[in-house]
């Protein structure tokens, strides 16, 4: 048995995390911190977990005095990994964090992103940063097996990377002409409240945000520059719709040539051939939220406007699931040669 410890697991990524390794044939919940809760069940916090999850919370701080586990998984806010992945990482503890702080290989790019986010340029563990995978499980997965950290990618870059990835690598499409409109729940702000995601604020509402310095945007570019095999740049415009949970990514294109829509889902399909959490959709069955909601599943509808030579594809994943806590077992499931499906192999909670 694989043994974890979530650090950070009073969050909506925690939350999901132990909900996914209480189902899981070949892992168990070897502790569970956090600052707040100290001493309580586990359940306290979350009732729905009564009888399945009562561990007590232990203080974060109390960590390193705790037995050695295989993997850690930080579900912890920027800043916080960086300081503990090195003292795990001495004891044997490979870890997979959920934050930015390991997504990047280089520290120049770490920069960037800190900017971004307003913290401190200075990384506090910079020579893990060349060591560390970025965790998208359908593009790196032989790295995520050979590596002792990833960086769990965020929730919009998955849909969006996932969503041009086939057409980016084939090279369907002008480098310079993709845009990501992408809408998702209020649980993507996380479970610190906020005034503008308070109910009545947020109650029939919608709104855009970060509209020119969106963090993601920074991973989003760098991995699809990867599969382009140039430098590239995306317009993207992240939107707050009223619902709980779930991202939708509406992702445009200009095509190098004129091409039929069986012609690109014949990429697309190939391309995703053999990915059990990756779904290229029929032409005639469009997507939705509701059938991903719950699920590490991505579902791609992908269309072809013909009259103005465009890609169209409507890219679906829960942002709590495939987003955040899904992809990291399914990284887990791969760092110890387990059964990638393992512990996620479900449908969605409809409705």
């Amino acid at each position: 048995m694989v043994r974890v410890k979530l650090i950070g697991a009073g969050g909506y990524g925690g939350v999901g995390t132990v909900e996914l390794l209480l189902k899981h044939p070949y892992a168990q919940i070897a502790g569970l911190y956090d600052i707040v809760g100290i001493g309580k069940p586990y359940s306290s916090l979350y009732p729905h977990l009564l009888g399945f999850c009562d561990l007590a919370i232990r203080d974060i701080a109390s960590e390193g005095d705790s037995e050695p586990a295989d993997v850690a998984f930080l579900a912890t806010p920027d800043g916080v990994g960086q300081q503990l992945a090195p003292k795990l990482l001495a004891r044997g503890t490979r870890v997979i964090d959920f934050s930015g702080d390991f997504r990047f290989g280089s520290l120049d790019d770490y920069r960037e992103y800190a900017n971004r986010i307003g913290r401190a340029a200075d990384h506090a563990a910079p020579d893990l940063l060349s060591n560390s995978v970025y965790g998208l499980t359908e593009l790196y997965r032989d790295a995520i097996a050979a590596t002792q950290i990833v960086g769990n990618p965020g929730c919009f870059a998955v849909s969006v990377i996932l969503g041009f990835a086939p057409a980016l690598k084939a090279g369907l499409i002008e480098p310079d002409t993709l845009i990501a409109d992408s809408k998702t729940g209020v649980s993507g702000a996380g479970k610190t409240p906020r005034p503008q995601f308070h109910f009545p604020a947020q109650y029939d509402n919608m709104f855009a945000y970060k509209l020119t310095g969106h963090q993601h945007v920074i991973e989003i570019e760098q991995q699809l520059s990867a599969l382009a095999g140039q430098r590239l740049a995306l317009t993207f415009t992240p939107q707050v719709v009223p619902v709980c949970r779930g991202i939708m990514s509406c992702l445009y294109a200009t095509l190098v040539r004129d091409m039929s829509l069986d012609d690109v889902q014949t990429v697309y399909r190939d391309f995703y051939r053999g990915e059990r959490f990756v779904r290229v959709l029929d032409k005639d069955i469009s997507g939705q939220n509701s059938a991903v909601r719950g699920s590490n599943f991505c579902h791609l509808w992908v269309n072809v406007d013909l009259r103005t030579r465009r890609l169209v594809v409507v890219s679906h994943i829960d942002n709590l699931m495939k987003g955040q806590a899904g992809s990291a077992v399914q990284n887990m499931n791969v760092m110890f040669g387990l059964d990638e499906r393992a512990g996620l192999d479900r449908p969605a909670v409809y409705p």
